[in-house]
Protein backbone atom coordinates (compact mmCIF):
# COMPACT_ATOMS: atom_id res chain seq x y z
CA UNK A 1 0.00 0.00 0.00
CA UNK A 2 1.05 3.27 -0.84
CA UNK A 3 1.35 6.41 1.38
CA UNK A 4 0.30 9.32 -0.14
CA UNK A 5 1.66 12.70 1.97
CA UNK A 6 -0.82 15.63 1.27
CA UNK A 7 -0.21 19.06 0.46
CA UNK A 8 -3.06 20.97 0.67
CA UNK A 9 -2.71 24.46 -1.24
CA UNK A 10 -4.78 27.74 -0.50
CA UNK A 11 -3.10 31.57 -1.08
CA UNK A 12 -0.12 29.71 -2.11
CA UNK A 13 0.80 28.42 1.38
CA UNK A 14 0.31 24.49 2.78
CA UNK A 15 -2.96 24.28 4.87
CA UNK A 16 -5.14 22.07 6.19
CA UNK A 17 -9.38 22.15 6.54
CA UNK A 18 -11.26 20.65 9.36
CA UNK A 19 -13.91 19.02 7.89
CA UNK A 20 -13.50 20.50 4.50
CA UNK A 21 -14.74 23.87 5.74
CA UNK A 22 -12.74 26.56 4.47
CA UNK A 23 -13.52 28.55 7.46
CA UNK A 24 -11.73 26.47 9.30
CA UNK A 25 -8.37 26.32 8.17
CA UNK A 26 -5.15 25.72 9.92
CA UNK A 27 -1.59 27.00 8.32
CA UNK A 28 1.16 24.81 8.32
CA UNK A 29 4.04 25.85 5.94
CA UNK A 30 4.56 29.26 3.80
CA UNK A 31 6.85 27.25 1.44
CA UNK A 32 5.69 24.26 0.07
CA UNK A 33 8.70 23.52 -1.96
CA UNK A 34 10.41 22.89 1.25
CA UNK A 35 7.68 20.62 2.27
CA UNK A 36 7.48 19.02 -0.54
CA UNK A 37 11.26 18.35 -0.53
CA UNK A 38 10.58 17.06 3.16
CA UNK A 39 8.60 14.62 1.93
CA UNK A 40 10.22 13.58 -0.87
CA UNK A 41 13.54 13.28 1.08
CA UNK A 42 11.98 10.48 3.65
CA UNK A 43 10.96 8.49 0.99
CA UNK A 44 7.78 9.49 -0.09
CA UNK A 45 7.05 7.77 -3.90
CA UNK A 46 3.66 9.70 -4.57
CA UNK A 47 2.22 13.03 -3.14
CA UNK A 48 -1.26 14.29 -3.08
CA UNK A 49 -1.23 17.77 -4.20
CA UNK A 50 -4.44 19.61 -3.91
CA UNK A 51 -5.75 23.32 -5.02
CA UNK A 52 -8.17 24.39 -2.80
CA UNK A 53 -8.48 27.83 -3.69
CA UNK A 54 -9.41 26.01 -7.33
CA UNK A 55 -11.95 23.88 -5.69
CA UNK A 56 -13.47 26.21 -3.78
CA UNK A 57 -13.75 29.17 -7.16
CA UNK A 58 -14.72 26.18 -9.18
CA UNK A 59 -11.92 26.85 -11.55
CA UNK A 60 -7.72 26.35 -11.53
CA UNK A 61 -6.29 28.79 -9.52
CA UNK A 62 -2.68 27.68 -8.72
CA UNK A 63 -2.17 25.22 -11.71
CA UNK A 64 1.09 27.08 -12.11
CA UNK A 65 2.51 26.76 -8.54
CA UNK A 66 1.56 23.24 -9.15
CA UNK A 67 3.49 22.95 -12.30
CA UNK A 68 6.35 24.98 -10.69
CA UNK A 69 6.23 22.20 -7.48
CA UNK A 70 5.87 19.31 -9.93
CA UNK A 71 9.14 20.49 -12.14
CA UNK A 72 11.78 21.00 -9.18
CA UNK A 73 11.75 17.28 -8.33
CA UNK A 74 11.30 13.93 -8.80
CA UNK A 75 8.45 12.63 -7.90
CA UNK A 76 4.72 10.95 -8.82
CA UNK A 77 2.17 13.40 -8.64
CA UNK A 78 -1.47 13.56 -8.23
CA UNK A 79 -3.40 16.77 -8.14
CA UNK A 80 -6.39 18.11 -8.55
CA UNK A 81 -8.45 21.14 -7.55
CA UNK A 82 -10.93 23.29 -9.79
CA UNK A 83 -10.35 20.90 -12.71
CA UNK A 84 -13.48 21.83 -15.08
CA UNK A 85 -12.21 21.08 -18.31
CA UNK A 86 -10.46 18.46 -20.72
CA UNK A 87 -7.76 21.76 -20.88
CA UNK A 88 -7.59 21.68 -17.30
CA UNK A 89 -6.70 18.11 -17.27
CA UNK A 90 -3.74 18.64 -20.72
CA UNK A 91 -2.03 21.43 -18.67
CA UNK A 92 -1.56 19.67 -15.66
CA UNK A 93 -0.64 16.72 -17.45
CA UNK A 94 1.79 18.91 -19.51
CA UNK A 95 3.00 20.45 -16.24
CA UNK A 96 4.29 16.94 -15.36
CA UNK A 97 1.64 15.92 -12.90
CA UNK A 98 1.23 12.21 -13.04
CA UNK A 99 -2.60 11.58 -12.51
CA UNK A 100 -5.43 13.98 -12.19
CA UNK A 101 -7.90 13.74 -10.02
CA UNK A 102 -11.71 14.69 -10.89
CA UNK A 103 -14.08 15.72 -8.16
CA UNK A 104 -17.01 17.44 -8.60
CA UNK A 105 -17.41 16.64 -12.51
CA UNK A 106 -17.06 12.63 -11.72
CA UNK A 107 -20.44 12.83 -10.05
CA UNK A 108 -21.94 15.95 -12.08
CA UNK A 109 -20.41 15.42 -15.18
CA UNK A 110 -19.66 11.37 -16.31
CA UNK A 111 -20.14 11.72 -19.41
CA UNK A 112 -17.01 14.31 -19.97
CA UNK A 113 -15.41 12.45 -17.45
CA UNK A 114 -15.77 9.26 -19.22
CA UNK A 115 -15.03 10.89 -22.50
CA UNK A 116 -11.43 12.20 -19.96
CA UNK A 117 -10.56 8.50 -19.31
CA UNK A 118 -10.81 7.58 -23.01
CA UNK A 119 -8.87 10.55 -24.77
CA UNK A 120 -5.86 10.39 -21.25
CA UNK A 121 -5.66 7.14 -20.32
CA UNK A 122 -7.04 5.29 -16.94
CA UNK A 123 -3.77 5.25 -15.39
CA UNK A 124 -3.89 8.77 -15.49
CA UNK A 125 -7.00 10.14 -13.79
CA UNK A 126 -7.90 9.35 -10.18
CA UNK A 127 -11.70 10.03 -9.01
CA UNK A 128 -11.94 11.76 -6.29
CA UNK A 129 -15.58 11.16 -4.60
CA UNK A 130 -15.63 13.04 -1.15
CA UNK A 131 -19.09 11.93 1.00
CA UNK A 132 -20.95 13.03 3.92
CA UNK A 133 -22.53 10.33 5.47
CA UNK A 134 -26.79 11.16 5.41
CA UNK A 135 -29.21 8.70 7.07
CA UNK A 136 -26.60 5.91 6.95
CA UNK A 137 -25.89 6.48 3.17
CA UNK A 138 -22.76 8.07 2.04
CA UNK A 139 -23.87 11.08 -0.43
CA UNK A 140 -21.04 12.73 -2.50
CA UNK A 141 -20.16 16.08 -1.79
CA UNK A 142 -19.77 18.92 -4.66
CA UNK A 143 -17.90 22.69 -4.63
CA UNK A 144 -15.33 22.34 -1.93
CA UNK A 145 -18.22 19.70 -0.22
CA UNK A 146 -20.15 22.53 0.00
CA UNK A 147 -23.17 20.95 -1.83
CA UNK A 148 -25.18 17.98 -1.64
CA UNK A 149 -24.75 15.83 -5.09
CA UNK A 150 -28.28 13.94 -4.38
CA UNK A 151 -27.15 10.70 -5.35
CA UNK A 152 -25.67 7.99 -3.08
CA UNK A 153 -22.24 7.10 -3.78
CA UNK A 154 -23.04 3.53 -5.56
CA UNK A 155 -25.08 5.32 -8.22
CA UNK A 156 -22.10 7.79 -8.91
CA UNK A 157 -19.75 4.92 -9.12
CA UNK A 158 -22.02 2.49 -11.24
CA UNK A 159 -21.66 5.26 -14.31
CA UNK A 160 -18.21 4.07 -14.35
CA UNK A 161 -18.03 0.31 -15.79
CA UNK A 162 -15.44 -2.34 -14.61
CA UNK A 163 -12.63 -1.57 -16.72
CA UNK A 164 -13.39 1.87 -17.43
CA UNK A 165 -12.07 4.03 -14.43
CA UNK A 166 -9.30 2.75 -12.56
CA UNK A 167 -8.20 5.11 -9.88
CA UNK A 168 -10.67 5.65 -6.85
CA UNK A 169 -9.77 8.28 -4.09
CA UNK A 170 -12.91 8.81 -1.19
CA UNK A 171 -12.80 10.64 1.79
CA UNK A 172 -15.27 10.73 4.58
CA UNK A 173 -15.51 14.90 4.97
CA UNK A 174 -16.52 14.38 8.23
CA UNK A 175 -13.48 12.48 9.17
CA UNK A 176 -11.20 14.64 7.06
CA UNK A 177 -8.38 16.84 9.31
CA UNK A 178 -10.32 15.50 12.38
CA UNK A 179 -8.00 12.90 13.19
CA UNK A 180 -11.07 10.82 14.66
CA UNK A 181 -9.45 7.41 12.45
CA UNK A 182 -11.02 6.65 8.61
CA UNK A 183 -14.28 5.21 8.02
CA UNK A 184 -13.38 1.67 7.87
CA UNK A 185 -16.69 0.35 7.30
CA UNK A 186 -17.34 2.75 4.41
CA UNK A 187 -13.66 1.89 2.88
CA UNK A 188 -14.91 -1.98 3.11
CA UNK A 189 -17.91 -2.05 1.39
CA UNK A 190 -16.56 0.06 -1.68
CA UNK A 191 -13.33 -2.78 -1.58
CA UNK A 192 -16.82 -5.42 -1.72
CA UNK A 193 -18.71 -3.48 -4.23
CA UNK A 194 -15.49 -2.26 -6.33
CA UNK A 195 -12.88 -4.30 -6.53
CA UNK A 196 -11.79 -3.67 -9.79
CA UNK A 197 -10.79 0.08 -8.44
CA UNK A 198 -7.75 0.89 -7.13
CA UNK A 199 -8.82 2.58 -3.86
CA UNK A 200 -7.31 5.01 -1.87
CA UNK A 201 -8.37 6.01 1.53
CA UNK A 202 -8.10 9.35 2.53
CA UNK A 203 -10.12 10.96 5.92
CA UNK A 204 -9.50 10.52 9.60
CA UNK A 205 -5.89 9.24 9.71
CA UNK A 206 -4.35 10.03 12.91
CA UNK A 207 -2.18 6.79 14.02
CA UNK A 208 -0.05 3.63 12.27
CA UNK A 209 -2.58 1.55 13.53
CA UNK A 210 -5.22 3.49 11.15
CA UNK A 211 -2.94 3.07 8.57
CA UNK A 212 -3.09 -0.75 9.20
CA UNK A 213 -6.41 -1.02 9.37
CA UNK A 214 -6.84 0.40 6.13
CA UNK A 215 -4.08 -1.75 4.66
CA UNK A 216 -6.04 -4.88 6.03
CA UNK A 217 -9.06 -4.50 4.10
CA UNK A 218 -7.15 -4.40 0.74
CA UNK A 219 -6.54 -0.83 -0.01
CA UNK A 220 -3.69 0.30 -2.15
CA UNK A 221 -3.13 3.62 -0.84
CA UNK A 222 -3.78 6.48 2.45
CA UNK A 223 -3.97 10.18 2.00
CA UNK A 224 -2.32 11.21 4.76
CA UNK A 225 -2.32 14.90 6.25
CA UNK A 226 -2.99 16.72 9.71
CA UNK A 227 -1.08 13.65 11.06
CA UNK A 228 2.32 14.24 9.53
CA UNK A 229 2.13 17.61 10.24
CA UNK A 230 0.91 17.85 13.86
CA UNK A 231 4.15 14.99 14.52
CA UNK A 232 1.80 12.09 14.99
CA UNK A 233 3.99 9.64 13.16
CA UNK A 234 6.76 10.40 11.27
CA UNK A 235 6.42 10.00 7.03
CA UNK A 236 9.25 6.73 7.18
CA UNK A 237 7.26 5.00 10.02
CA UNK A 238 3.52 5.51 8.02
CA UNK A 239 5.51 4.11 5.17
CA UNK A 240 6.73 1.01 6.63
CA UNK A 241 3.76 0.31 8.35
CA UNK A 242 1.99 0.14 5.17
CA UNK A 243 4.65 -2.01 3.11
Amino acid sequence: MLIYPAIDLKDGVCVRLMHGRFDAVTRYDEQPAMRLATFVAEGAEWIHIVDLDGAEAGRATQHGLIGELVSAIDVCVQSGGGVRSADDVERLLDAGVHRVVIGSLAVTQPDSVLSWLDRFGADRITLALDVKIENDVPVPALKGWTESSGVDLWTALDRYPRGVAKHLLVTDVSRDGALTGPNLQLLSEIRLRRPDMVLQASGGVASLDDIAAIKSLGCNGAIVGRALYEGRFTLPDAIKAAA
